[in-house]
């Protein structure tokens, strides 16, 4: 599994939280992801053999939300 941390800006909210982590959950690659509000991250843990982080980002980014460097 590989883990990737991702800055994600716009989240303020359970919904937000919630938002971000069940678009992730669905990819199938994708074994958990977890949102921290303060820091503005979110966790994700991953097939690194099934999927990258560019299609990762695209994920969050269709739901509303910034991805920063």
């Amino acid at each position: 599994m590989t883990e990737l941390t991702l800055t994600v800006e716009g989240m303020s909210c359970d919904h937000c939280k919630s938002a971000v982590e069940k678009a992730l959950i669905k990819i199938e690659a994708v074994e958990s992801a977890s949102v921290n509000l303060e820091e503005k991250q979110v966790t994700i843990r991953y097939d690194g053999t099934k999927a990258n982080p560019e299609q990762l980002i695209e994920v969050i980014e269709e739901e509303g939300y910034e991805v920063l460097d």
